[in-house]
């Protein structure tokens, strides 16, 4: 937390004093002689009994005091609010092998429902991109505030072949703005010039899921490591188990599985993060994770009303437990 004016906080060594003044004055012998005709009620006031009562009001009110201190010192907390501006790129596996019925009805669908939810629950002015891969990566969407689009793009998602994941990766990354994609010719992975531009650049974030194990074009750690020096934070979502699972194609069983290394090593290098989902419940909560996540920042906001709120109550509180507390008729 901190202060817009925390000189102000000085003021906070005064309630010290103020419980040393309290105290002295509850302490204070009496001077005079005090008649008191009912010696029952002052036996009963005199006894132990509720004696704690009396210290809750002077409490309150010292901590009303003390917030009221901190709210003119105008405290500000980092706390989470919508992001003003980012983009967020989905990369999404089409590969046949996401036809497999582990997920019910199939891996391909809770994907579908998954993207729906992330894309739902990311700020209004958040751009969202969507970019799929099998054989070769393909831009769907380029990032946009259109939901409806995205929407419409998710709906239309169909299965292909083979499983091109760090072209996946790589598609999105130069969707992002301020990264320059390579100049046709250069080579597969082949990396813009200069690698890093000078200063910081926009926010940019990929989602990328996969339920397989990469088979062509660029390696998915090689395409890590240009994401990461392009400053891209990178999120691997990985569907199905490393164990496998057997799909039908065409008459043929084919065994399916996920490389969990290769999806867990992407978002390390990429400073991201690893998920494992083993069906559309934890696919969809993942998801909607990383919408909230990716879609939210901290940011330092001024807390002033929080702390003029709870002074109030304080005292508020100080008052009424002081009628009834103390002031009741034992």
């Amino acid at each position: 937390m901190t202060f817009e004016w925390p000189f102000i906080l000085w003021a906070l060594v005064a309630l010290p004093l103020l419980v040393w003044a309290y105290l002295r004055l509850q302490w204070r012998r009496p001077r005079g002689v005090v008649l008191v005709p009912d010696v029952e009620m002052l036996a009963r006031a005199a006894g132990g009994r509720g004696r704690w009562r009396r210290w809750v009001p002077p409490a309150l009110y010292l901590l009303g005091i003390g917030m009221v201190l901190i709210g003119l010192a105008r405290p500000a907390a980092p706390l989470p609010v919508p992001a003003r501006e980012g983009v967020v790129v989905l990369s999404i596996d089409v590969s046949r092998s996401m036809l497999a019925d582990d997920f019910k009805p199939n891996r391909m669908a809770g994907a579908k429902l998954a993207a729906h939810e992330f894309v739902q629950s990311l700020p209004g002015g958040f751009r969202v991109g969507l970019v799929t891969f099998s054989s070769y990566a393909t831009t769907v969407v380029p990032p946009t505030t259109d939901r409806a689009r995205i929407h419409d793009a998710i709906d239309l998602l169909t299965p292909e072949y083979a499983t091109a994941i760090g072209e996946g990766l790589l598609e999105a990354v130069w969707d992002l703005p301020g990264r320059v994609r390579p100049l046709a010719g250069a080579g597969a992975g082949a990396l813009p010039a200069p690698l890093a531009p000078p200063g910081r650049l926009p926010t940019g974030v990929v989602v990328l899921l996969s339920d397989g194990q990469s088979n062509r074009g660029t390696h998915p750690l090689e395409a890590a490591r240009i994401a990461r020096d392009l400053q891209v934070k990178v999120y691997t979502v990985g569907v199905g188990t490393p164990e496998g699972t057997t799909l039908t194609v065409s008459g043929r069983s084919i065994l399916v599985r996920l490389d969990e290394e290769t999806l867990r090593g992407m978002a390390e290098t990429a400073g991201g993060a690893y998920h494992r989902t083993t069906n559309v419940g934890e696919l969809r909560r993942v998801y909607r994770h990383l919408g909230r996540q990716i879609g939210w920042e901290r940011r330092p906001t001024e807390v002033t009303a929080l702390a003029a709120g709870t002074a109030l109550a304080c005292l508020i509180a100080a008052v009424v437990s002081s009628r009834l507390l103390v002031h009741r008729v034992l």
